[in-house]
């Protein structure tokens, strides 16, 4: 295959895990996650992490390695996986790369500019309007001056928002236009494979999932990371999981309320997530649902990376 990495992506709960580990046995692999809240510690339960006996079945790499409080981004994302890749490729291991962070997975593919210059104080102008008016209105002003880039990003994703507003009022640019003049030359080749999982199971196996978060322990989790002294408002806990289970502990809303508002909004990323994997051009579509023999998934992605 050369130096060709593999990436399994796809929406939440769409099996993504079991694929990358069976595929990462058969192939001599290492599975590196592509996942934008695996990489905090203690964060286990609520973001679906490979189980610690996944972990020694095959090794896992950008998982379990920054504190809540600490900053990361899809920059830091393209170089940290570009510098595992190649060390993989060095000891004859194949990269394998899994998760459903499309902007994380879109920064490794196809490398990500981030050149133009800053302004702190147009940065803090906008935060302080996001934090006035929401991400949404931000996210609506970027569909006027840059559309291209509006429709790549999630409401979630407000740094990208951020930044993309910035880049355009400090350069008359868009970032989608400094995007496209970026060069990045490196010795590898990606075969992108996309879970195209039935939309209606796939939420089923959502309810399920979120049901058995809160029996494996979300609450204590979450009780454990307050414990430990970091802020629900960080970044890194700005998450559908969290946010909601934050909400039970503050008395706001009552756990079953929490639990029912957590499948929704799972639903509702989930629905962003195939909308966007669904939008790329690069990816090769593999239908599944409930039925489907993953061995026969297996075989499909290694006859084509051959």
């Amino acid at each position: 295959m050369g130096r060709q990495v593999i990436v399994i992506a796809g929406p939440t709960c769409s099996g993504k895990t079991a694929i990358g580990i069976k595929l990462a046995k058969l192939l001599n692999g290492e599975v590196i996650s592509a996942d934008s809240r695996q990489i905090y510690k203690y964060l286990s339960i609520g973001t679906a992490k490979p189980t610690i006996e996944e972990r020694k079945q095959v090794k896992h790499h950008l998982i379990d390695f920054l504190q809540p409080d600490e900053e990361y981004n899809v920059c830091l994302f393209e170089q940290d996986s570009l510098k595992i890749i190649n060390e993989l490729f060095e000891k004859n291991i194949q990269p394998i790369i899994v998760g459903g962070s499309g902007l994380y997975i879109k920064a490794l593919t196809e490398g990500i500019f981030e050149g133009a210059e800053t302004d702190e104080e147009l940065r803090n102008n906008l935060h302080k309007r996001m934090d006035e008016l929401g991400i949404e209105a931000l996210l609506n002003e970027l569909k006027i001056v840059d559309p291209e880039s509006a429709e790549k990003m999630l409401p979630t994703n407000y740094k990208r928002i951020i930044r993309a507003l910035e880049v355009f009022y400090l350069t008359g640019k868009t970032i989608s236009d400094f995007q496209k003049e970026y060069k990045r030359e490196i010795n590898i080749s990606f075969i992108q494979f996309m879970l195209n999982f039935e939309r209606e199971t796939l939420y089923k196996r959502i309810e399920k999932r979120v049901d058995n978060m809160i029996n494996l322990g979300l609450v204590e989790e979450v009780n454990n990371i307050l414990s430990l002294g970091f802020n629900k408002k960080m970044n890194s806990l700005n998450t559908v999981g969290y946010k909601e289970i934050f909400d039970y502990l503050d008395n706001n809303i009552s756990l079953e309320k929490a639990i029912e508002l957590i499948k929704r909004n799972t639903r509702r990323y989930a629905k962003r997530q195939f909308t966007w994997f669904n939008g790329q051009k690069n990816f090769i579509k593999i239908d599944i649902n409930d039925n489907t023999d993953i061995n026969s998934v297996i075989n499909l992605i290694i006859e084509k990376v051959k």
